[in-house]
């Protein structure tokens, strides 16, 4: 019932198009939320056959779906919440109310923990299989995350009240990027001490490199500081300008509703740009 696969077929390698392309962008926005069911072939089709009758483009379908699910080095299921396909659904809510409710010093102190403590399972979910993390540097990566965007966000939060209230609704967007410059080295420290595996063309292991990692970190922080900008830096200034109008003055209660659909929209152009800026595997 397997046939062989479709010449020039790679199935371990990234998908099709995996840079800065709607190709390799676009496919992590939901899939993981799918049935995972098209890849109940992924074990031949890894070992080099499929069932008869499956064309490339079902192939790289399966494959794309499989990898949005599964860790790629250690083939574990990955938890729903902490898979890329999940940034979207997770992050325009977390997001929205962090710039809605960003006035009080209670609305601060818990949204920021709501987003470290996601943050937190993104992270770990897709840390380098080959680095396992203990619960304490779990842990610590964790506190010294949500301690950070805390400190930064109520520091900038007492110097911005007497500026502008449009300066104090970024305020949010810069704890985000100090925590997730704190976050990601931290949750992913053993990798910078014993470095990350590097493999020929055809996949063979050929040793560690601490500068492969850092780079590959470096690339994670940026990636995800991007992610953000856009959902934490267009949404602020519409509803500066909506909130001088009539409408929210006479239904405020559709501000959070609004903030968290711009949010939305925003990230579901940046959420796949940035996975896709840097390629999966060199």
């Amino acid at each position: 019932c397997h046939g062989p696969l479709p010449p020039r077929s790679h199935v371990r390698r990234p998908g099709k198009g995996a840079r800065v392309s709607w190709g390799g962008g676009t496919h992590l926005r939901w899939t993981g939320l799918r049935a995972l069911t098209p890849f109940r072939c992924s074990g031949p089709c890894r070992a080099g056959k499929v069932p008869a009758g499956v064309t490339e483009d079902q192939l790289w379908r399966a494959k794309y779906i499989y990898d949005s699910a599964f860790h790629p080095d250690t083939g574990e299921k990955m938890v729903l919440v902490g898979r890329m396909s999940a940034q979207v659904p997770m992050n325009m809510t977390i997001t929205g109310c962090m710039l809605t409710f960003y006035r009080t010093t209670p609305a601060v102190l818990f949204w920021q923990w709501v987003n470290q403590s996601f943050n937190a399972v993104v992270n770990y979910t897709n840390r380098s299989g080959d680095a396992p993390i203990t619960t304490g540097q779990l842990g610590t990566a964790y506190v010294s995350a949500t301690t950070g965007a805390v400190v930064t966000a109520l520091g900038l939060k007492s110097l911005t009240k007497h500026l502008p209230s449009i300066i104090g609704r970024f305020v949010p967007f810069a704890a985000v990027a100090a925590a997730n410059c704190i976050n990601i080295p931290l949750m992913r420290q053993r990798e910078l001490k014993l470095g990350i595996p590097i493999l020929d063309k055809d996949g063979n292991r050929l040793g560690e490199s601490r500068a492969a990692a850092r780079q590959a970190i470096a690339q994670v922080v940026v990636s995800r500081i991007g992610m953000a900008a856009p959902a934490m830096a267009i949404p602020p200034v519409i509803m500066n300008a909506l909130e001088k109008r009539a409408f929210l003055k006479r239904y405020p209660w559709m501000n959070a509703p609004l903030q968290v659909g711009l949010v939305g929209l925003c990230l579901v152009f940046a959420t796949p740009l940035c996975c896709a800026l840097f390629p999966q595997k060199r």
